[in-house]
């Protein structure tokens, strides 16, 4: 082990309470992207755990004691699952960098307080499940009572991705308890470490056996499994727009509810009269904020003409000034990419670009040595038709674009088949107005960007996904409505 002084939480499947081996007591490596080293072991689960895991959910949520207990009970649960986040920060905030590379103070500000924040906010939605008294349209008044209530929606497979592997959890996790579900958790096979934190945590706070099960593995086995499992009533993912299709179709044999949140080309639109100094430090943390790997990266940037070559100058220079360097040292800004392969993506989607005519502004290379670093890049010269345009790089690439009128700009940002979010840059507030609406995104931040609050519904537009996580949207994803009608 590479890191001797980590403290690492059980690396096993988590089934009924119980932290177990899989059931054929096979492992994977976990690797640290700074070095490239394995430092772990970690229990690679099966079709076979999966059931398991889905045969102790379904008790639970028909005969456990979590939907029976009072709202508030439930809440004051979530609540300490929050506080005992926050106490266990630092240590939370070291396994991330070392699972995934990033930052280890990104991950302190953003990835550890988010997490917790989440419960906090899903804590008071646990006693909000609330139903309506409905008068009938076409009978007779006093004769009936009609009404609405809500049930927990029933055993929920959550697949998390490798890019926020805590909050992921969070955004799901949260809200299934708060509302009466029973999960079988899904870690990406590159990022087990805070998953299984999570559920050691959820444990402590006193979430009972059954409730919350994790099972660690490979996508194709373990996601798939969950998928095809005729007793999984619904299926969250946060990952890529390929597996999104994959989950679509396998999940049609079954009809279960799916909920997809998925990949993003998300514009950043500069207008002339933007403030220009907020603006390119907005549009550096825009694409170079964990790497780039964020489905909500501001991947294309869009600069009107009279102030473009000055903009990307400014740009270039803050990106070439970024210190890129190992995720647990606290003056590095860019950490590593999560895997070789990542570091292979990102690498020849770059020459894939300079083939095509891009040209380099700054970077276009990875740094070399062990681990999986690339330099911050900006690509310009580019069009529309560019697949480092259209396609999602998911790594420390910008590609920009200069243009001359506000339509033009709109029409730009909206040629893709992604649409999860974007950001405006302005001082004219009935301009950001105006072009906030015609863009087709599920998020448009104005003067800001990767702002991100567990009251605000998120999820996109096309093939950017399914449905709205947080917020009120978590209500109508994790519960069922059930309409009651009584003769008096």
């Amino acid at each position: 082990m590479s890191h001797p002084n980590l403290k690492l939480p059980p690396l096993k499947q988590f089934i009924d309470g119980e932290w177990v081996d899989s059931a054929s007591e096979r492992t994977m490596e976990t690797i640290d992207p700074a070095t490239g080293k394995a430092f772990a072991q970690v229990s690679a689960g099966d079709a076979e755990d999966v059931d398991r895991a889905v045969k102790s959910a379904r008790l639970a949520v028909e005969h456990g004691p979590w939907t029976k207990v009072p709202p508030a009970a439930r809440s004051r649960v979530l609540n300490r699952i929050a506080d005992l986040i926050e106490a266990r920060g630092e240590e939370l905030a070291t396994l991330e960098s070392v699972d995934n590379g990033k930052p280890v103070t990104a991950a302190r500000m953003a990835d550890i307080p988010s997490s917790a924040g989440v419960f906090r906010y899903m804590a008071g939605w646990a006693m909000r499940m609330e139903g309506e008294q409905i008068p009938l349209a076409n009978r007779p008044q006093g004769q009936f009572l009609a009404y609405t209530q809500r049930a927990p929606i029933g055993v929920v497979g959550q697949i998390v991705p490798w890019n926020f592997p805590l909050l992921m959890a969070a955004w799901k996790v949260a809200p299934a308890l708060a509302f009466g579900c029973a999960s079988i958790l899904k870690p990406a096979e590159q990022t087990p470490l805070t998953a299984a934190a999570l559920v050691q945590i959820a444990q402590e706070a006193g979430v009972p056996a059954g409730q919350l099960n994790l099972i660690q593995g490979l996508g194709h086995v373990v996601g798939a499994a969950l998928v095809g499992h005729n007793e999984v009533n619904k299926i969250a993912f946060t990952g890529s727009t390929e597996v999104g299709k994959t989950i679509v179709r396998s999940g049609a044999d079954t009809l279960k509810r799916i909920s997809l949140e998925l990949g993003g080309k998300s514009p950043t639109i500069v207008l002339a009269d933007a403030d220009i100094d907020a603006a390119v430090a907005g549009a550096a943390h825009a694409i170079f904020f964990n790497q780039g790997q964020i489905c909500t990266a501001g991947s294309r940037l869009y600069v009107h003409e009279s102030i473009y070559d000055k903009f990307i100058d400014r740009l270039a220079t803050v990106a070439a000034a970024l210190k890129t360097g190992p995720g647990l040292d606290p003056t590095t800004q860019i950490g590593p990419l999560v895997s070789e392969e990542q570091l292979r993506r990102v690498a020849g989607y770059v020459e894939i670009g300079k083939k095509e005519g891009a040209g380099v502004a700054v970077g276009g290379d990875a740094v070399g040595g062990p681990g999986y670093f690339y330099r911050p890049t900006i690509l310009t010269h580019v069009n529309q038709k560019m697949r480092v345009v259209q396609e999602e790089i998911f790594g420390p690439v910008l590609v920009a674009t200069r243009f001359k009128e506000i339509d033009e700009v709109v029409a730009m940002a909206n040629d893709s088949v992604y649409g999860l979010a974007a950001s405006v840059w302005t001082r004219d507030v009935s301009k950001a107005h105006a072009v906030a609406r015609a863009l087709h995104a599920g998020t448009v931040w104005v003067n800001c960007h990767h702002v991100m609050d567990p009251a605000m519904p998120f999820g996109g537009y096309k093939q950017s996904g399914w449905g709205r996580e947080m917020g009120a949207a978590a209500y109508e994803m994790y519960t069922e409505s059930k309409s009651v009608c009584i003769q008096l």
